[in-house]
């Protein structure tokens, strides 16, 4: 049985416990302010997403330098920059894009057509860009594709939650900045064949939850009745995709270099 205790009262009891039983389920937006002047709205992801030097946003046009990050309120504040501003907007707050259709974007660039009838302009446009990411997408797997100037990508498909997972786990070859989407997953560019088949070898069997910003926990509705511990897990639990992650990594691997 749970009841209401002192401590209870205090942090929840304001306007007759109001905070407990209205609920919202819009996406968990932050209001971007410089100064006192509003700029606009941001994915939650840009400010707990692990980022090397400064964070920067790009809206309204231009780049923003975050100096304070307001969790209760949902408000960031920011000061101009020249350059260096990350935007992103996703449908599902943390989640991003899901396996399944990030998997059916591949297949359209693989050769399969919507089941929809399409304009001479939208068949010429997916022309376009099957050609333009035909060394992106293999049928018999994923691809690990080297560039001229020596990026390493993984491109997997395999959705926002499926690459965060697999960017937690294979830690020690993917970038330090932790930057992927939902369509690739870069890697450390020294990573060769080899140390790849050696790494993803017995990678399924220690699968692990993604990394959160404990700063993160002031947005989690009753983060204060939860042990830390376990308000962190609840976090990573909602970000990973374990299943997603485990496909990828039982597909075959093929690595390309494009000059």
């Amino acid at each position: 049985m749970y009841f209401i205790g002192p401590e209870a009262e205090k942090r929840f009891g304001q306007r007759h416990f109001m905070g407990m039983t209205a609920v919202f389920l819009g996406v968990p937006e932050f209001t971007v302010l410089a100064g006192r002047n509003e700029i606009g709205k941001v994915d939650p992801y840009l400010l707990v997403e692990e980022v090397q030097g400064p964070r920067r946003l790009l809206l309204s046009g231009r780049s923003w330098q975050v100096t304070y990050i307001d969790w209760k309120r949902r408000r960031c504040f920011v000061e101009p920059v020249e350059s260096g501003g990350r935007a992103r907007w996703t449908n599902t707050g943390f989640a991003g894009t899901s396996l399944e259709l990030t998997r059916a974007m591949r297949e359209v660039l693989l050769g399969a057509d919507p089941p929809v009838k399409l304009t001479r302009r939208a068949v010429d446009q997916l022309a376009d860009q099957r050609e333009k990411c035909s060394s992106l997408v293999h049928p018999g797997g994923n691809v690990i594709m080297r560039a001229d100037d020596g990026d390493l990508k993984w491109w997997t498909w395999a959705g926002f939650r499926a690459n965060a997972t697999l960017t937690a786990t294979l830690s020690e070859v993917t970038d330090p900045g932790h930057r992927f989407n939902d369509q690739y997953i870069r890697l450390r560019e020294d990573l060769t064949p080899a140390a790849w088949r050696e790494l993803i070898a017995d990678a399924e069997s220690r699968l692990c939850l993604p990394e959160v910003n404990k700063k993160a926990l002031d947005g989690l509705k009753f983060s204060e009745a939860l042990p830390e511990r376990l308000a962190v897990a609840t976090l990573a639990a909602r970000l990973a995709d374990l299943d997603g992650a485990r496909r990828v990594i039982e597909e075959p691997t093929r690595f390309v270099s494009v000059v």
